[in-house]
Formats: structure tokens, C-alpha cells, sequence
């Protein structure tokens, strides 16, 4: 199985998304809705946060299908 990896960044910040191991679980979308919002293309938009509380949000990520790069 192929890895489709799909990136976003913005200041401080580089935040990759493996759809094909999410599982779901919601954590990022309530935990920071107005950077991870899944009624919107593209549905990450890290510049709406800190790269901080970004990176407490993926934290959370029970999958690891979100993960972070300090820029």
C-alpha cells in the first residue's frame, strides 16, 4: 500500500497527514476547529493558530495519521 501524505504549512510549523491510518477519532477537529475543519478545502489551516497550540492538538492524535515539524 502506497503512503499518501498530504502537507500543510504555515509559520513555525509543517503539519503532515497520512489519510490512509486516520482513524478518525475526531481528536483535532474538536480540539482546534478553526485549523482542522473537515467542511472545508484544504481542511488544515494552520495559519489560524499558533504553532503551538497546533502542536498540542496533534498531540492528542491517537492514530499518529497527524504529525508536526517545528519550522
Amino acid at each position: 500500500m502506497s503512503e499518501n501524505i498530504k502537507t500543510y504549512g504555515a509559520e513555525g510549523i509543517k503539519i503532515s497527514w497520512k489519510p490512509n491510518i486516520c482513524k478518525h477519532a475526531a481528536e483535532c477537529v474538536k480540539g482546534l476547529p478553526s485549523v482542522f475543519n473537515t467542511q472545508k478545502s484544504p481542511w488544515v489551516s494552520p495559519q489560524n493558530a499558533t504553532a503551538k497550540k497546533i502542536m498540542e492538538v496533534i498531540d492528542r492524535c491517537p492514530s499518529r495519521a497527524l504529525t508536526y515539524e517545528q519550522k
